[in-house]
């Protein structure tokens, strides 16, 4: 019996048949009499609905002032309304059979749903309760408030953190995303008024759009949408104005000081673009075969070859105004300078030498299967619709993604590499204990020290 499975790939396997068309059901797009943008997508397949009220303001819109603000008024938004107490929405999300989540990013908030389509009225007049009418108690505001101060102290002694935040302060300078998250300072003065302020200010039709996936008919859950929302005020939110990020020539080390540190967190990056731009989708298979997916050069020379590392990755971070591009490793501490090595050789390789064939083929079915299999669920679909509607992406994205990145060729990879691998500019962030790793770091740029609260050492 061993021997029948001894070879990974038997002489009786069939060969991959053509790759399966993504048929994309019709969208049906409407506006609301408060202003509030929607866009629904009939799937009939289960029972259910999903949800997504998303608005166009997340924790950027804040950062100067109150960082992380955003998140908080997310955690407090679902603990209670006007009509119904946290305890009354736990006990109606039940009776219902929906879960209900919120949240925050740089760029956008959030309030998801989900549950069974039967009870689609109930849920909507559930989602516009939290969007127009919470109350933000005193007693869950001050028990997130403790929750959040106990998240920044983990934050401080978490190496993929510290790495992060001193890269997107490099990059950013003085621009809201430089801004990663509060201090312990800075969420102790938070107080609730300042949530309500913001969620008055940018919780409103104007500046959010619902996203419906699921069983129904559109032209009857557009009526209930309509009935739900349709006491909803508010305007756009205010304009802040930013600063231009900085800048930057030649690479710069920085170093995080974590005293007694074993490994170190590498992470180094430069400035990119948005999802919306031209050049995004070659960036983006660029990126795979750099070192996006597990079977890039990244992982098969400093991963398989080297065994510097079990998880090296590179990524494309498309905020909504600008982007960057970052490759991120957490090594031992007696090969930093090895694994640095290797990366910007790789990442000089990508810039020198079209890519072959059978690699390019095999990206290209990557990334067309990862997308086909991100759209394979409601979840999925609607985080797909989120994209390109908070992106603000042309119409037929969607359906044709995978025929343009099927179209894309060894020189559009090179030409990507060659305007946003850059390698020479790359700014480099090392996290770990300096006595062990400053000196290897010092080999790819002049080395500035930080403890793990921000402050300059040397």
């Amino acid at each position: 019996m061993a021997t029948e499975f001894s070879s990974p790939i038997s002489p009786l396997t069939p060969a991959l048949g053509p790759e399966r068309p993504v048929v994309w059901p019709a969208r049906h797009a409407a506006k609301l009499s408060c202003g509030l943008a929607v866009m629904m997508v009939e799937q009939h397949r289960v029972p259910k609905l999903t949800l997504q009220l998303l608005f166009r303001s997340g924790n950027s819109a804040v950062a100067t002032s109150h960082p992380g603000l955003a998140d908080m008024t997310a955690s407090v938004v679902r603990t209670g309304t006007k009509g119904r107490s946290g305890r009354q929405i736990e006990e109606e999300l039940r009776r219902l059979g929906a879960d209900l989540s919120t949240g925050a990013g740089a760029d956008s908030s959030a309030i998801s749903l989900g549950g069974l389509s039967e009870f689609s009225r109930q849920q909507l007049e559930l989602l516009a309760d939290l969007a127009g009418h919470a109350n933000f108690p005193a007693e869950e505001f001050e028990r997130e408030r403790r929750n959040a101060l106990e998240a920044v102290r983990i934050e401080r002694t978490t190496p993929g953190f510290l790495a992060g935040e001193r890269l997107r302060k490099t990059l950013f300078g003085a621009h809201p995303y430089a801004v990663v998250a509060p201090t312990e300072a800075q969420v102790e003065s938070y107080r609730r008024e300042q949530l309500i302020d913001f969620y008055h200010a940018h919780y409103t039709p104007e500046n959010a759009v619902l996203i419906a996936v699921g069983d129904f008919s559109a032209p009857a859950l557009l009526a209930q949408m309509e009935a739900a929302f349709r006491d909803w005020p508010g305007g756009q939110p205010p304009w802040q104005p930013e600063a231009a990020p900085p800048k930057l020539q030649g690479r710069r080390v920085q170093l995080v000081h974590l005293p007694g540190s074993v490994q170190t967190q590498i992470l180094l990056g430069n400035h990119a673009i948005t999802r919306n731009h031209p050049d995004w989708l070659r960036l983006t298979l660029a990126n795979s075969i750099y070192g996006g997916a597990f079977h890039s050069r990244l992982v098969a020379n400093i991963r398989e070859q080297k065994g510097y590392t079990y998880s090296p990755r590179s990524s494309t971070h498309a905020l909504r105004r600008l982007g960057y591009f970052s490759v991120s490793a957490a090594v031992r501490n007696e090969v930093v300078a090895a694994t640095l090595t290797e990366i910007f050789y790789e990442l000089d390789r990508m810039r020198d030498q079209p890519v072959g064939k059978e690699e390019l083929d095999d990206a290209l079915a990557y990334l067309s299967g990862v997308f086909s299999l991100g759209i394979a669920t409601q979840d999925g679909v609607a985080g797909q619709l989120a994209t390109l509607l908070l992106n603000e992406l042309p119409d037929n994205y969607l359906e044709t993604y995978r025929q343009k990145i099927r179209a894309l060729t060894a020189e559009d990879v090179l030409d990507a590499a060659r305007k946003y691998f850059d390698s020479a500019n790359a700014q480099i962030v090392v996290v770990g204990d300096a006595a062990q790793i400053t000196a290897q770091a010092a080999t790819f740029g002049e080395v500035e020290t930080y403890d793990a609260q921000g402050t300059r050492l040397a």
